[in-house]
């Protein structure tokens, strides 16, 4: 394998080689200087390569994706492999062949190799034939660069929030608040700031069909008179434009059906009514379709949406907490590559959406007076853009100012417990609890993580919990008891294996709506002692977070909308429903024994 000197400068002599760059003031002119990133990615993709893990495009991509550096496949296989070890791999291939196996392998590769410069020679017609003076340029208004256009504006963004969603630089940008803003008329015209780029490629998704055929429709009002020549195929739900860019439209009602993008490739991603979707997981799967070899066009990702619906906690969690609205942020990302951490970040801001930044609906005053009609949590939700009022919440009780405080060390004498609902794609949440002599539940750490393995949850369960001494009780989700086809263990066999000791929830006819009423109990202030039964400190930030936003499933009023993200309410309703309340006070209670569980089956 070929290594490379990531620290020394080597002599300017031909062509600046990938990972390098020129001397900058104070250098010396006669060398060019290692950048340390990105031969390090280098490396990392040369292992990818040489291990067979990823074909050597898409490892290009990534590479280029991850460093904005671009570099060819073609190249890269250079990179990777040195003249002797491709020979010697051709010879291995070949050994066993016939010569008729032979001839036909060779003639294969002369095909595809064919192939390949046919179709660079069409792209190279293409870009011929599309020269920037043949493309209408485009007439849409965007602050951040004036144009000489002089023919009809399609399209001119009102000063504030609006003009600021347009010019955004930012990676993630959520547009969102006060109905009637304008906020899904901004997003249809942002990807058009690139439609006169040959290679950009935007997609633009609703939740479902009937909520996409409108936006189309209003895409036809705007698109041709912005670029003359544009085109809608309906069977591809895909606009064309002359320059040979393309605006994708689509529907995702679940993870399942965003499948359908996976593979591809885009520069720009908008999604209208983001909180519509009860978690992040479509918003993630996205962000691994958002790559491109054109340096030129900067990746973005774009969302829109109003309070009050499913998905409003974790969008608030995302976008909205971390800070001011209009104040860019940086969500700081570290993981471990090829024995080196590598610290990266991802930028975001939150723009405030309100329908007086729209002077075609306030006019009149009759727009805003039907929104101020509405009840006091739909008012403070659609007319004032108001996030942290939750219409029909599961649990109206929760205060933050009551229910949660600063982290603190536990008492060596209360009971310990442990309670945790698995997910692989989605999340498994884990919560650690310790009981106090009062009977006080104090929810003193949580687990939230995604694609972990039974086993792999179990070695971090057991990291997290090292210094906490004995561990009295802990139930997991019955359901994890179930095998998983014909052969091998359950999740609960797996977890205990591993020595993360778990015995079954509580899964009788009625325990959902019994597990919420006991939180209901432990949140609501003791009349003697004046202080509540349920207790949680503020490092518990993704619990404090989603018990509150918890929506009331409107067929069920008695218990939550199991679409909404509770798997942390589930892990908690377990430890509730393993510890049932009961009236011991300070003053009454004499210790004279450690409580135990009812179900002792592993022996805690």
């Amino acid at each position: 394998m070929k290594t490379r000197n990531k620290t020394k400068p080597i002599p300017a002599v031909g062509t600046l080689p990938y990972g390098y760059d020129k001397a900058e003031k104070g250098q010396d002119k006669s060398c060019y200087y290692p950048d340390k990133f990105v031969l390090t990615k280098l490396d990392e993709a040369i292992v990818q390569i040489r291990d067979g893990r990823q074909p050597v495009r898409k490892v290009a991509g990534w590479l280029e994706n991850e460093t904005n550096r671009r570099l060819s496949a073609t190249r890269l296989h250079k990179l990777a492999w040195t003249k002797e070890e491709l020979e010697s791999r051709r010879k291995e291939r070949e050994a066993n062949l016939t010569k008729q196996q032979k001839q036909v392998s060779r003639l294969k590769n002369t095909v595809k190799q064919t192939t390949i410069k046919a179709e660079q020679a069409k792209r190279r017609l293409k870009k011929a034939l599309n020269k920037p003076d043949r493309v209408e340029k485009e007439n849409i208004e965007f602050p951040v660069e004036e144009t000489e256009v002089k023919q009809e504006i399609a399209f001119k963004p009102n000063p504030g929030p609006q003009t600021e969603f347009l010019s955004a630089g930012e990676r993630e940008v959520f547009y969102g608040g006060a109905r009637g803003g304008g906020k899904t008329y901004s997003l249809l015209i942002a990807p058009l700031r690139f439609a006169h780029k040959p290679t950009h490629r935007a997609l633009l998704l609703r939740r479902s069909m009937p909520e996409l055929r409108d936006v189309i429709f209003q895409t036809q009002q705007i698109y041709p008179k912005a670029f003359k020549g544009a085109k809608f195929k309906t069977q591809e739900n895909t606009w064309h434009f002359p320059s040979g860019a393309r605006i994708e439209f689509g529907y995702a009602e679940n993870l399942q059906d965003a499948l359908r993008y996976q593979g591809q490739s885009y520069t720009w991603i908008g999604v209208d009514e983001l909180p519509q979707y009860p978690n992040a997981d479509i918003w993630h799967f996205l962000r691994s379709s958002l790559r491109t070899v054109d340096t030129s066009i900067p990746l973005q990702m774009r969302a829109t949406g109003n309070p009050g619906n499913v998905g409003s906690a974790w969008v608030k969690k995302m976008f909205i907490d971390p800070a001011p609205q209009g104040k860019r942020f940086v969500e700081e990302v570290r993981f471990t590559a090829n024995g080196e951490e590598i610290v990266s970040g991802i930028s975001r801001k939150f723009i405030a959406a309100s329908v007086w930044d729209n002077p075609y609906l306030t006019q009149d005053h009759s727009y805003v007076s039907m929104l101020g009609s509405l009840p006091e949590a739909k008012r403070q939700q659609f007319l004032y853009g108001n996030w942290d009022v939750v219409e029909d919440g599961a649990f109206p009780e929760f205060d933050k100012e009551i229910h949660v405080v600063e982290s603190f060390k536990i008492p060596s004498g209360w009971t310990k417990v442990r309670s945790c609902d698995f997910g692989y794609s989605s999340h498994s949440a884990v919560l650690w609890g310790a009981i106090d002599y009062d009977d006080v539940l104090w929810i003193y750490r949580e687990l939230y993580v995604n694609q972990l393995t039974a086993d792999k949850l179990a070695w971090a369960i057991l990291d997290a919990e090292e210094d906490d001494g004995k561990i009295y009780d802990a139930v997991l989700d019955s359901s994890c008891w179930a095998k998983r086809g014909d052969v091998g263990p359950s999740i609960a066999e797996t977890l205990n294996r591993e020595g993360c000791r778990f015995r079954p929830s509580d899964r009788s006819p009625g325990s959902r709506v019994a597990g919420k009423i006991e939180i209901h109990k432990r949140l609501h202030i003791d009349e003697e002692t004046e202080e509540p039964r349920l207790i949680i400190l503020d490092n518990c930030r993704n619990l404090i977070s989603q018990l509150p936003a918890l929506p009331l499933d409107k067929r069920n009023p008695e218990d939550v909308d199991t679409k909404s993200e509770d798997h942390l309410y589930d892990a908690l309703r377990y430890m509730v429903m393993s510890r049932p309340m009961n009236k011991t006070t300070a003053w009454e209670h004499i210790p004279k024994q450690r409580w135990k569980p009812s179900d002792n089956m592993f022996g805690y």
